[in-house]
């Protein structure tokens, strides 16, 4: 009996163990399919043995989206590398470990996996002071960019780059895939009166760069005060082409409301509505950025209303619940990834149906949304002009069109400072 009963526990691990081993190999191969096909800034920087920092004093801005391809973290990587003499960290908005919510001041603080000093760049200053930098010979910027103007990782790499000429330090930019490709280049300018930390730069809402591809037209149009010396360590086997997929990379929350890779595409398609207050786009839930919905909307006529605009490659679907507001309603957006979408202005093909249907009822969600809002909106969207065009009777797609001209004369403007093919 007792025998019996061993033999069926071994026959039970024994095939446990081939499972295993299959499950294993299986796990393997799909890693292999998955495997980087893209070398990223730190990936190059660490190939050719961190020669650039050779007897300097390093600081690193970035955040828990700086890793190599395989996921490891690049402060870690320079802490534990003996050729490099790594001495502070900067960070962005949402903090070192990417957690804070948007607009929230984060606080300095001694990284646990460095145990350096994490100077905060969104607090009471935005840009490194003279006293964070000393004893600073170099500053490296890694942080993953999601592709929008509006997306301060980038403004603060800007103000940094300032400030590292001020303080006559070097700076080096470890290159990253722009996650919507180096192709797109849509949505609105940035007006000069509207300029922001939300929108630092005059560049299309989406610009198609990558952040080396940006700091050198920041320094080669003249849009910082001073200029550091500059250098960007590129990637290797990054195609404009390229959606992030495409790159095998693993995909890294860059923050609390960009959590997958199909996130940068939904932030372009619904961000800018979603700055307007009365307009909910579903940040904070499991879904940021993939729904738009209003107060006194109903989603089945909002989802007619956005289907007879024949926008290819997008779907439309009523949302009748949302959250817990009563009497809210609105449409779940699903992109084809596979079909090519002006994200920007389905962006405004939202805000604007939205805004007509509450309008009729009476709701002026611009007029209503009091100064501050506004202002915030219009930083975003990078011009005022936004509420003359709705006002006027102008649709989402006419305001789109419009965008063309500026979109172009940006495309010649850039074609000095790309990197990749």
């Amino acid at each position: 009996m007792l025998a019996g009963k061993t033999t069926q526990f071994l026959s039970k691990l024994v095939g446990l163990a081939l499972f295993t081993a299959l499950a294993g190999g299986l796990q393997a191969r799909l890693f292999e399919k998955r495997k980087a096909v893209v070398e990223l800034g730190i990936d190059r920087l660490r190939a050719d043995g961190y020669a650039i920092l050779k007897g300097a004093r390093v600081g690193l801005i970035t955040n828990h989206s700086g890793v190599d391809a395989s996921g490891t973290k690049t402060r870690l990587l320079l802490h534990r590398a003996r050729e490099v003499n790594l001495v502070a960290l900067y960070t962005p908005e949402h903090g070192l470990d990417g957690t804070e919510l948007a607009g929230k001041w984060v606080a300095s603080r001694v990284d646990s996996v460095t145990g350096l000093t994490a100077f905060s760049l969104y607090g009471k200053t935005r840009k490194p002071t003279r006293k964070m930098l000393a004893g600073i010979d170099v500053l490296l910027f890694d942080i993953q960019d999601v592709g929008a103007r509006c997306y301060t990782y980038l403004s603060t790499m800007g103000l940094c780059m300032e400030a590292a000429a001020e303080a006559g330090v070097r700076f080096v930019v470890l290159d990253r895939p722009n996650p919507l490709g180096g192709e797109r280049v849509e949505g609105p300018p940035l007006e000069s009166a509207w300029k922001s930390f939300v929108g630092q730069y005059p560049v299309p809402f989406v610009h198609g760069l990558s952040a080396g591809e940006l700091a050198k037209m920041i320094v080669g149009e003249g849009w910082i005060k001073v200029a550091p010396a500059l250098t960007v360590v590129p990637m290797r086997g990054w195609r404009r082409s390229m959606g992030w997929r495409a790159t095998g990379l693993p995909w890294v929350r860059t923050s609390p409301n960009i959590p997958r890779v199909s996130s940068p595409a939904y932030y372009i398609a619904t961000g800018i509505a979603q700055h307007v207050p009365g307009i909910d786009a579903g940040t904070g839930t499991r879904t940021p950025f993939e729904y738009v919905a209003a107060k006194g909307i109903d989603g089945g006529e909002l989802a007619a209303l956005l289907r007879a605009e024949g926008l290819a490659g997008v779907k439309f679907s009523p949302l009748v619940r949302v959250r817990k507001k009563p009497g809210w309603g609105g449409v779940r957006v699903e992109i084809d990834e596979a079909r090519v979408v002006d994200l920007a202005a389905l962006d405004l093909v939202l805000l604007e149906a939205i805004y007509r249907l509450s309008k009729r009822d009476g709701i002026d969600l611009i007029a209503d949304a009091g100064a501050a809002g506004r202002s915030l909106l219009f930083k975003v969207y990078g011009s005022d002009s936004l509420r003359r065009d709705l006002e006027s009777g102008k649709s989402g797609a006419q305001i789109a069109a419009s965008w063309g001209a500026g979109c172009r004369a940006f495309r010649a403007q850039r074609r000095d400072y790309l990197i990749y093919p």
